[in-house]
């Protein structure tokens, strides 16, 4: 997906009138680099390098994507903490770093609501719930029955506590008042050959994992975690359709700043990125690609990220979860 994405920004970007430095800031007069908390090929590595590549272009300077995974993203949003804040070294924060680890993880030494500075929203990926093709379960009040009717007996998977999938299930969880158990794996490879084989139950998976396996016929989608269906997935509802209003949950990625970046670099990224992610091509490779692409200011991104560090709190206290 990467490279399919970010040769048609660039195919299509470069052509167009208009789009260069933006005028009256001398930003930027050296290269910028862009921290990913996780290591190269996940999609936070990917929403970094769409822009990157063409921030490269518009910018007329390097935009390096430097890659420092560990400890569920921990180590690299600290070090985007603690980076100067001039506009030359960003921050790509997903969910996971921004609104989830503050609330499961203890004295993890840093706030990043407080250190860091919403910059723009990049994409928005759903999560669809997947049971094996031949479960039981037909749609998502099947398996809610099961589970109401055998407490403590079905069991969902995830790749480590605090992950999406982790706190989606969580959260379906608690909405629907079951229990479930919590199968944590170190990878997803083995995690979808159990779940085909029936050894697990259920998995909220990313939609872009999810979509080989059920065009294959091994997995069958019950329902998505956002408002919206997917394009590509348009028989599939939403859990705010079926069972739970409101519902949404998502992996989201957008740009971050260290605290105290000067307001006029803000606002140019935002201006060029939300333009770069309005190109007709490249929003439509983006949705194909189950990616919502929502054109966004500094002041919704700001509120977005409020709201998401709110809701997780409450879903972290109400569950009583903590990182493994």
């Amino acid at each position: 997906m990467i490279s399919r994405l970010v040769g048609l920004g660039l195919t299509w970007l470069t052509c167009l009138p208009g789009w260069g430095l933006s005028a009256d800031l001398d930003y930027p007069s050296k290269p910028i680099t862009f921290i990913v908390a996780y290591a190269p090929g996940g999609q936070g590595d990917a929403f970094a390098r769409i822009v990157a590549e063409r921030l490269t272009v518009i910018y007329k300077q390097s935009v390096i994507v430097d890659n420092h995974p560990g400890v569920s993203g921990v180590v690299g949003t600290r070090l985007a903490t603690k980076a100067k804040n001039d506009g030359y070294t960003l921050f790509l924060g997903q969910t996971g770093e921004i609104a989830v680890n503050r609330a499961m993880i203890k004295d993890m030494g840093f706030d990043p609501l407080k250190e860091l500075m919403p910059v723009v929203l990049i994409g928005n990926a759903p999560l669809v719930l997947l049971v094996a093709n031949d479960s039981p379960f037909k749609n998502v009040n099947d398996l809610i029955e099961a589970a109401k009717s055998k407490p403590g007996r079905l069991s969902f998977a995830s790749v480590g506590a605090g992950t999406p999938g982790h706190l989606a299930a969580t959260a379906l969880s608690l909405g629907v008042k079951v229990e479930m158990v919590h199968i944590p794996y170190k990878g997803v490879g083995s995690l979808m050959t159990d779940l085909m084989a029936q050894r697990l139950d259920l998995f909220f998976s990313s939609a872009s994992a999810a979509m080989p396996q059920i065009k294959g016929g091994k997995l069958r989608a019950l329902a998505i975690t956002t408002p919206k269906r997917m394009a590509s997935l348009p028989q599939v509802p939403t859990i705010a359709e079926v069972a739970i209003a409101g519902f949404n949950y998502s992996l989201w990625g957008g740009l971050f700043a260290p605290a105290g970046t000067p307001q006029a670099v803000i606002l140019s990224l935002n201006k060029e990125v939300n333009q770069l992610l309005a190109v007709p091509e490249l929003k439509a490779q983006m949705e194909l690609d189950n990616l919502a692409v929502p054109a966004n200011s500094v002041a919704d991104f700001t509120a977005y990220v409020g709201a998401e560090a709110v809701k997780f709190e409450k879903l972290v206290k109400d569950a009583n979860l903590k990182m493994d």
